[in-house]
C-alpha cells in the first residue's frame, strides 16, 4: 500500500521535482510556525509569563492554529507520499505523529476550558493547577513533536 502511494503521479512529482519538495517543506515550516506560536504562546501564558496579555486573544486565535494545522496536514502528507516506506518505519515520524495527536488533543481541550472560563465570567487571569498541567504537556509535545521532525533526516 505505501509502495502505491509512493508511485502515485503527486508522489513521483513531489520526490523528482525540482521545486515541489523544497517549496512543500517551506509550507510545513509555515503551517508549524503557526501552530506551534500560537499554542506556545497560549501555553506560556497560562504558566504565568506576559501578564499584561489577555488570555481572551487565544480563543480567537483558534480558527488560525487550525489553518496553520490544516497547512501542515496537507504538506506532512504531499512530503509523506514520496518517502512512504522509509516514513513508515521511521521511529522519528512515527513520535512525531504521537506528539502532533497530543499536541493537538491537548490543545483542543485547553481551549473548551478557557472557552468555559470566558463564557463563565470567570476572571482571566486565574488559572487553575490542571489548566496550568496542560498547557505544560501542550508546550512540551510541541517542543518535542518539532524535535523529531528534525531528527527524521538524521535518523534512519
Amino acid at each position: 500500500m505505501l509502495t502505491t502511494l509512493e508511485n502515485t503521479s503527486i508522489a513521483l512529482w513531489v520526490g523528482e521535482s525540482l521545486w515541489a519538495y523544497p517549496s512543500l517543506l517551506a509550507c510545513h515550516i509555515v503551517g508549524l510556525a503557526i501552530v506551534a506560536g500560537i499554542f506556545s504562546m497560549r501555553d506560556l501564558k497560562l504558566l504565568g509569563l506576559f501578564p499584561a496579555l489577555d488570555i481572551a486573544v487565544f480563543r480567537h486565535l483558534l480558527r488560525l492554529a487550525l489553518l496553520g494545522f490544516a497547512i501542515n496536514a496537507i504538506s506532512g502528507f504531499l512530503l509523506f507520499s514520496s518517502q512512504a516506506s522509509y516514513l513508515a518505519t521511521s521511529i522519528p515520524f512515527l513520535s512525531k505523529l504521537v506528539c502532533i495527536a497530543v499536541g493537538m488533543s491537548t490543545a483542543l481541550v485547553l481551549q473548551s476550558r478557557l472557552s468555559f472560563q470566558l463564557v463563565s465570567g470567570l476572571e482571566s487571569t486565574s488559572v487553575d493547577r490542571a489548566t496550568q498541567l496542560l498547557a505544560a504537556l501542550s508546550l512540551s509535545v510541541w517542543v518535542s513533536a518539532i524535535i523529531a521532525g528534525r531528527l527524521i533526516a538524521y535518523i534512519f
